[in-house]
């Protein structure tokens, strides 16, 4: 399971989503985001899947790698499609026993919800990390949130520790393999057991992983005062990001994901939540 983690990857790529501007791939996750939770119809939630498709295919990320996404985050789905069908109300009722009562319109709802989540998660990472490289999102994020340095806010250290932090994530699951992997050898058993004896199980994993961690950033700041780092003041870029082509094309691709939507909830209401 924690090797199926790909959040933070980077699949390099030439693809239209690898040659667009960070800055603009950041506007159209957001709007993916906002967009995606008013989505309220089966025909608009099947538009977004498609669209979600369409999206991987012009990426070029490899499908294995989009479901290995999703599939640390079943427990989660799972556990949030369960609660919505046996809280949300409606009129048509379908089963009831006892204090049990389960609605037509609660098992709809807890569909959508799970949807909503895989593709929130499968359309950030295909939109940002696995297309984006982190110096590229990090340029991104100060350049949008420019107009904060202002208010004296640090833009700059705010958006390295975002992408420092998106970095290591596929480093910190490598590390709880490879001490699970030695603990296992010492017969540690992970498996085995109720819920609290796993727990339990955890402490021998989560002790050397923080002390890893904390090594590994102490030996990152001392890399990069080595070479002369001391945050965005002065800072000059390799690279100037430039809006062109792609990000055109991108722009038009949100817009037929907003119209599709609105049109879906409108002419094609069947089954709304």
């Amino acid at each position: 399971m924690i090797k199926d983690v790909t959040l933070g990857q980077y699949f390099v790529g030439n693809s239209l989503l690898h040659r667009a501007d960070p800055r603009a791939k950041l506007l159209f996750a957001v709007l993916y985001i906002v967009v995606l939770f008013f989505a309220k119809s089966a025909a608009s939630f099947a538009f977004a899947l498609a669209f979600t498709v369409a999206m991987i295919i012009i990426s070029g990320v490899p499908f294995k790698s989009v479901i290995r996404a999703v599939k640390p985050l079943a427990f989660i789905i799972l556990f949030t499609a369960v609660l919505n069908v046996f809280w949300t109300t409606g009129e048509k009722l379908l089963f009831e026993w006892k204090f049990i009562h389960i609605y037509e319109e609660g098992v709809i709802f807890a569909l959508y919800m799970a949807v909503r989540i895989i593709l929130l998660v499968v359309g950030m990472s295909v939109a940002l990390t696995y297309t984006t490289t982190p110096i590229a999102l990090t340029d991104g994020i100060e350049e949008l949130l420019n107009p904060l340095k202002k208010l004296k806010v640090p833009v700059h250290d705010f958006a390295m520790m975002m992408t420092i932090a998106m970095r290591f994530i596929p480093t910190l699951i490598e590390e709880t393999d490879k001490i699970m992997d030695a603990q296992k050898a010492r017969g540690a058993d992970f498996e085995s057991g109720g819920l609290v004896k796993k727990a339990k199980a955890l402490i021998p994993i989560l002790i050397p992983l923080f002390v890893s961690s904390f090594k590994r950033a102490d030996d990152l700041a001392i890399a990069m005062e080595c070479r002369c780092y001391r945050g965005g003041e002065g800072r000059t870029k390799l690279k100037q990001l430039r809006y062109g082509k792609c990000d055109v094309v991108l722009l038009m691709l949100a817009a037929v994901f907003v119209s599709g939507i609105i049109l879906c909830n409108i002419y094609l209401p069947y089954f709304s939540i």
